[in-house]
């Protein structure tokens, strides 16, 4: 019985101890873009008419430099929302770095022409990082995007 006890314990601890509380704060460990904190409050309001095609799957909408570094994109895939950084992530920030974004597909203006997809942030062609995640929080009609 002590021995089961001291397993179950054991096992425990163990889970525990593996659960670090950082593992999921949105940190982001890239070397080439610093951590931008910002937060868009209720500025996304869907029912008004610069943000209403935020209602249907597919869109999306750039936010300028007030928010991120170099800009964000907010895009809906219909059950969800997500948000990105529009510095390039694999470049040092230089006046090339900025994304553009064309359909769901963001590309650098530097000489490689990194291009990234705006629904997971990936890279089209491998690479070392994916573009930068940002938080987002829906409540009603509002669509909050945020870092801090």
């Amino acid at each position: 019985m002590k021995l089961k006890s001291l397993a179950l314990l054991l096992v425990f601890g163990v889970l525990l101890n593996s659960c670090n509380k950082d593992d999921d704060n949105n940190q982001n460990t890239n070397p080439y873009i610093p951590n931008a904190v910002f937060d868009t409050g209720n500025l996304i309001n869907t029912s008004l008419p610069q943000y209403n095609q935020m209602q249907f799957p597919g869109n999306h909408i750039v936010l300028n430099s007030n928010y991120g570094i170099k800009g964000v994109v907010v895009y809906f895939s219909g059950s969800a929302y997500s948000a990105f950084e529009l510095s390039d992530p694999n470049h040092a920030i230089s006046s090339c770095s900025n994304l553009t974004v064309d359909g769901i597909i963001a590309t650098c203006g530097c000489e490689d022409e990194n291009a990234y997809e705006i629904l997971n942030g990936t890279k089209q062609d491998g690479g070392q990082y994916a573009m930068v995640r940002y938080q987002v929080e829906v409540i009603g009609d509002v669509i909050r995007v945020y870092n801090n």
